[in-house]
């Protein structure tokens, strides 16, 4: 997708084949984040509900607090390179549908953001939406276990 050097929102989202609570707890998880957020990979617990992720793209640190809001279904990220600095830029959201849930992710672009990287955002958002909906449904299934002959 490109993002317009004029946008100052990005959303998107799909349908998983998993009921509300499971995919509000998976999204609430910071170590789980670390698995399909691409700019804060391989998350680590630094406090309580704090976690630090590394970039794919160039190894730099960020911090995360994931919030829970149960009653309006969705998880708000603080984000930033600074633990004590910061700011609510994404939102994923969890609407029940018949076929399981509809998870979006919100983001919200920064002042000092520029094009370049408002647009890298919006490329991750469009694959982590790909590998959200992808974990939720691997880890619903049972394990298989091997046959013995």
């Amino acid at each position: 997708m490109n993002a317009s050097a004029a946008s100052q929102t990005h959303i998107t989202g799909l349908v998983c084949a998993v009921d509300v609570d499971r995919a509000l707890r998976f999204l609430a998880d910071g170590r789980q984040l670390g698995r399909w957020a691409l700019g804060c990979m391989n998350t680590v617990r630094v406090g309580t509900g704090l976690y630090r992720g590394v970039s794919l793209f160039d190894g730099a640190l960020s911090f995360v607090r994931p919030v829970l809001d149960q009653d309006r279904a969705q998880v708000d990220y603080w984000v930033g390179s600074d633990a004590r600095q910061l700011s609510p830029r994404i939102t994923a959201h969890v609407q029940a549908r018949q076929a399981g849930c509809l998870v979006s992710l919100a983001a919200w672009r920064s002042e000092a953001m520029s094009d370049a990287r408002w647009a890298r955002l919006v490329a991750c958002h469009e694959a982590e939406i790909h590998l959200v909906q992808a974990l939720l449904e691997q880890n619903r299934r049972p394990a298989r276990r091997p046959t013995s002959s």
